[in-house]
């Protein structure tokens, strides 16, 4: 069934915490670049374990409906100069959600999809072993495997230092809200710190959770 979302601005190219143990969410300096990260909430493919990637089939459940308006509410606090949405229908409903509390219109931003799993999504979620993802006991250990059709995190972290250069030229002393996925959340992250692929901890991304990148966390 389709969903029919608010209009959002697209853009065309070339080429930490859970709201759940949050009141408010804390914030940069007014001018002060910086880039708050929420995961969209939960889907009815997270309630059915299906490998979602970039496949656009996953609707918000009923509760990552209250979800999104829940972390909307702990967000109200800080004032954000933007709100920017990975452009698959899971984030783009969530962003509508908090930017109809928080008074943004989202922005559409293909840089901010999931990784691909490629022919994995729609397939049941067992079946992303360390072989294609490259993850073992929570941690990278091959940053260059992929699904078939798919893509490594090395390319999701390529992705996503794209989008990061490009909105601190865009907007070099304001504060964005995103909305995108788990995998593209530890990408930002990663690019972010500098921190190296190999071996890097594979943080427990959630539903609706909020991670917060600023000048203080960078290298």
């Amino acid at each position: 069934m389709s969903v029919r979302l608010p209009t959002t601005r697209r853009f065309t190219f070339s080429y930490l915490l859970d709201f759940t143990n949050l009141d408010v969410v804390t914030s940069a300096p007014r001018n002060e670049f910086s880039i708050t990260l929420v995961r969209h909430g939960e889907s009815n493919w997270n309630e059915l374990r299906l490998v979602q990637g970039q496949n656009d089939t996953a609707q918000l459940t009923a509760r990552g409906k209250e979800q999104a308006y829940e972390v909307a509410q702990s967000l109200r606090e800080p004032g954000f100069d933007h709100l920017l949405s990975s452009d698959l229908n899971r984030a783009a409903e969530t962003a509508s959600i908090i930017g109809a509390t928080l008074g943004l219109t989202p922005e559409s931003d293909a840089l901010l999809r999931e990784r691909c799993f490629g022919t994995l999504e729609g397939g049941p979620f067992e079946s992303l072993t360390g072989d294609v993802t490259g993850v073992t006991d929570h941690v990278l250990v091959d940053p260059d495997s992929r699904p078939p059709g798919g893509e490594s995190f090395r390319d999701v972290v390529a992705r996503a230092g794209l989008f990061i250069e490009r909105v601190k030229v865009l907007w070099p002393s304001q504060r964005l809200l995103v909305v995108t996925h788990g995998g593209t959340i530890r990408a930002l992250r990663v690019h972010w710190s500098r921190t190296p692929l190999e071996g890097m901890t594979w943080d427990r991304v959630v539903n609706a959770s909020v991670w917060t990148l600023d000048a203080h966390a960078s290298m």
